[in-house]
């Protein structure tokens, strides 16, 4: 019998991954559609409901839609002795690294001021200083983190990475573990989070830390938005400790019409779409993952939720 694997996306491109799978020895089926519970051996989850992936008894891997895994951490999420694959594919990357790029060189060749002074049809040259001067930190030198990390390197940036263990990436200086990130903040001009959503992350973008950067600093966060005190982070920039955020993950998603975020002038926001997934590369990873398992192999990026990540 063809082994079964079950979705769960966004409604609007259910059909897209299902039609990612296609050419491939394997059975999908709806979430919404499970049939036979006992049937079912994989399962592609976003946001799955407490309790719910307990309903298949003979599940083997789950596979996360997205780059995070916060979506599965919590009470009753993932069954015990069940495999969670990250999802690793070079779309959600590439997208990722082309985010951080465009940020990190709007700030560094001063687009926002620029923008301004159009609107105000005002002409003011500024001295601008060349890439191997302007001090780029990444908080987090993951899949995600590496990859801007190199691509910034490659464009002659002065960038170092900070993370839970040392690393080594041509051209990044590595800053590793709680004693070493005062010394990273302080050398950082314009900081990036890509870290994962931890216990030990969760607003790391607090007050404290900010005040450790260089004043008129620029952070950009495409993480997660609990590592981001969007109260302690605008209070910031109102004293101009940070002298512009861009920012595409929130706290609360959609961002709350309310929010201040929304209208201060030196906030640039996007809805959480700085990587988006690709059903078709997505696709492939799964199906590499399953084959492995098939045939008794190590399997790619297991899930570690002692660390998170």
């Amino acid at each position: 019998m063809q082994e079964v694997l079950l979705i769960k996306a966004d409604l609007e491109r259910t059909d897209e991954w299902v039609a990612a799978f296609a050419d491939f020895d394997v059975e999908v089926r709806d979430w919404n559609s499970p049939g036979n519970a006992e049937q079912i051996d994989y399962a592609l989850v976003w946001q799955p409901e407490a309790g719910a992936l307990a309903r298949f008894p003979n599940l083997k891997l789950i596979f996360s839609i997205g780059a995070g895994l916060d979506h599965l951490m919590g009470d009753n999420i993932v069954p015990p002795n069940v495999s969670v694959i990250r999802m690793v594919e070079r779309v959600l990357t590439a997208g990722m690294t082309e985010y951080v790029l465009y940020n990190v060189l709007r700030f560094h060749r001063f687009m926002p001021q620029y923008e301004a002074d159009q609107r105000n049809q005002v002409w003011n040259e500024r001295f601008q200083i060349p890439a191997w001067e302007r001090r780029v930190g990444i908080l987090g030198l993951g899949v995600l983190g590496g990859a801007a990390a190199a691509a910034l390197a490659a464009l002659g940036f002065a960038v170092a990475g900070w993370s839970r263990s040392e690393k080594t990436l041509p051209g990044v200086v590595s800053y590793y573990g709680k004693p070493q990130l005062a010394q990273f903040l302080a050398r950082t001009e314009i900081l990036v989070c890509l870290l994962p959503l931890t216990e030990h992350t969760e607003n790391i973008l607090n007050a404290d830390h900010l005040s450790q950067l260089p004043k008129g600093a620029f952070v950009i966060n495409a993480g997660r938005g609990g590592h981001c005190n969007e109260d302690e982070l605008l209070a910031a920039l109102e004293r101009g400790q940070i002298a512009g955020a861009a920012l595409d993950v929130f706290r609360e998603e959609p961002l709350r019409q309310s929010s201040r975020l929304w209208t201060h002038p030196h906030v640039y926001i996007t809805p959480h779409i700085a990587s988006m997934t690709a059903p078709a590369a997505s696709a492939q990873h799964v199906i590499d993952n399953i084959t492995r398992l098939r045939a008794a192999q190590p399997l790619t990026h297991v899930a570690d939720f002692a660390r998170g990540y």
